[in-house]
């Protein structure tokens, strides 16, 4: 790596995973629009077809006109090749397929057990981490051994306990993980502002707050725009829109697999006092299963969705179709930020830059009534090699209440990953509000946990086969 004019030139970066396109061609975009970086890029991937698909295709970025920062793509044929010399990795897998997911999501409707994500907590987020952390494992070591300073991002989910192994294996690892769920509840406060105060919708990045939680499970503890405290004017907001939920323009719940009307964060709001700071999809997953949850008819009344895996599959299709037409030539959409600020943060941690954003990294204390070394999510400073957590003090007792049980959950379910032990899966199906609010017989919630470790054994370690 070398730097030149303000630039940060012939940076190694190693992309592990991005088969299902969609991140990947994001990151992509977002470094061609960067001058400020340039470099090579190295795609590792276990489907080697998908990365030498992510290969055409960014090269055919990389020759736009409009393009900026300029990338050499190559693909690599083992994490060793993939990451001698990194500077940065990015960790984006799908750990299984949409067969596997289908079963996390849907085999517990037998109980009545609803999931509108099915990939952080609950049954689904439990399953989906026993089979993503033993693949976190070997990506530990092989950054331990063959890159050990460089920045480690992580996207994938279960982020909490993804980010929690790669420390658990390698614990001078230097890994973050990145969500943009509360983005989009900055984006909410800009409309807010904007609807309450007759102003145009300022940018998200004017909005500044305090973010304090778990992944999926934020909140803000204080919000502002321009000076003006947000809280009293969010209130109001709420209020006005306590029935009808507030659609931001373009938008609809109705006909969108991941889109809402805010009604969980308004009601969580009244009742807690702090801005829940996810999606509604994600904020209601953490609740006690018979508020938001109980069924698809409750579902809509809050309005939002229950996100079928099926869509997933037919979304999936979609984007593979996408990726083969690019790389048999098709036209490239216009490049455009993704929203996303992996690579803002990759400049910070260069020098280039000074951001505070929030990040998911293990408590050293910035959430003082959490347990040291849960992968938590706050602000933190970015600077050059540098990522300083700021303080963000207490969760109020009854949000700490509320997120208790699944960080005891993340806890039980890295053992039963790490030793193949079925006990703790059982165990952490019982205490998840969710699924305590529609079943607490143990010997059906233990049935319940060997069917669907069934569904997934294709892609767990040989050890929980025998």
């Amino acid at each position: 790596m070398r730097y030149e004019n303000g630039k940060a030139l012939d940076l190694r970066l190693a992309y592990i995973g991005g088969g299902s396109r969609g991140w990947a061609w994001n990151f992509m975009t977002d470094l061609a629009i960067e001058p400020a970086l340039g470099g090579e890029v190295a795609l590792y991937d276990i489907d080697r077809e998908a990365a030498e698909a992510n290969r055409i295709i960014g090269g055919r970025v990389d020759a736009q006109p409009e393009t900026r920062g300029h990338w050499r793509y190559r693909v690599c044929d083992s994490l060793r090749q993939a990451l001698t010399g990194a500077d940065f990795v990015v960790i984006s897998i799908l750990p299984g397929t949409f067969d596997e997911m289908e079963a996390d999501v849907h085999l517990p409707e037998r109980l009545g057990i609803y999931q509108s994500v099915g990939d952080t907590t609950g049954p689904g987020g439990i399953i989906r981490a026993l089979r993503a952390l033993p693949m976190f494992v070997p990506i530990a070591e092989a950054i331990r051994d063959y890159c050990p300073e460089a920045w480690v991002i992580n996207y994938t989910n279960p982020m909490s306990l993804c980010v929690k192994t790669l420390y658990e294996i390698f614990p001078g690892i230097k890994a973050f993980g990145c969500c943009h769920e509360v983005f989009g509840t900055q984006e909410l406060l800009a409309h807010a502002a904007a609807d309450m105060l007759g102003v145009p919708v300022p940018p998200r990045q004017e909005i500044h707050t305090e973010v304090l939680g778990i992944n999926h499970f934020t909140w803000f503890r204080a919000a502002s725009w321009q000076g003006v405290d947000l809280f009293p004017l969010y209130r109001a907001f709420t209020e006005k829109y306590r029935e009808s939920g507030f659609q931001e323009p373009g938008r609809n719940w109705l006909n969108s697999s991941f889109d809402c009307a805010h009604l969980v964060k308004f009601d969580l709001f009244r009742r807690f006092g702090w801005i829940a700071a996810a999606g509604d999809r994600h904020l209601a997953e953490f609740m006690p299963g018979d508020e938001y949850l109980a069924d698809p008819e409750t579902v809509a009344r809050w309005k939002f969705g229950l996100t079928p895996v099926s869509w997933r599959k037919a979304d999936l299709a979609q984007r593979l179709e996408k990726s083969a037409r690019l790389v048999r030539g098709g036209a490239l959409t216009e490049l455009k930020p993704s929203g996303e600020e992996g690579v803002l943060l990759m400049k910070a941690l260069l020098g280039l830059e000074r951001v505070i954003s929030n990040v998911n990294l293990p408590n050293a204390g910035q959430i003082s009534n959490l347990p040291l070394g849960t992968v938590v999510e706050t602000n933190a400073v970015f600077a050059r090699d540098r990522i300083t957590p700021l303080l963000a003090g207490e969760l109020t007792p009854e949000i700490r209440a509320l997120t208790l049980p699944h960080v005891e959950n993340q806890a039980r379910t890295l053992r039963a990953a790490l030793d193949c032990d079925p006990a703790p899966v059982a165990e952490a199906f019982l205490r998840d509000p969710n699924t305590r609010a529609k079943c607490r017989d143990r010997g059906t919630l233990e049935a319940l946990a060997a069917d669907m470790i069934a569904a997934t054994a294709r892609f767990l370690p040989e050890a929980w086969r025998r």
